[in-house]
């Protein structure tokens, strides 16, 4: 099943692309080859932490990360509520 994207989309991304002097097609190919899915930012998260075991001797645990994303979600809370 193909679905077309919106009007008001494809007239964004169109703004955007003349913005940055490339085509609709080209912006959306690089939005594709620039993000990365969501394996490979669990990849690139084990990487870092991996390397701050091994290089630094500091262990990032699973509580550690949901406390830094508690952290995070206050700050973006009282940024947008300013």
């Amino acid at each position: 099943m193909r679905r077309k994207v919106s009007k008001e989309t494809r007239e964004r991304l169109q703004l955007l692309a003349g913005q940055r002097g490339t085509t609709m097609r080209d912006l959306v190919e690089q939005l594709a080859s620039q993000t990365l899915t969501e394996e490979e930012l669990r990849a690139r998260g084990e990487q870092a932490r991996r390397y701050l075991r091994e290089q630094m001797g500091i262990d990032v645990t699973d509580a550690t990360m949901a406390a830094s994303a508690r952290l995070r979600a206050m700050i973006a809370e009282r940024g947008t509520a300013a």
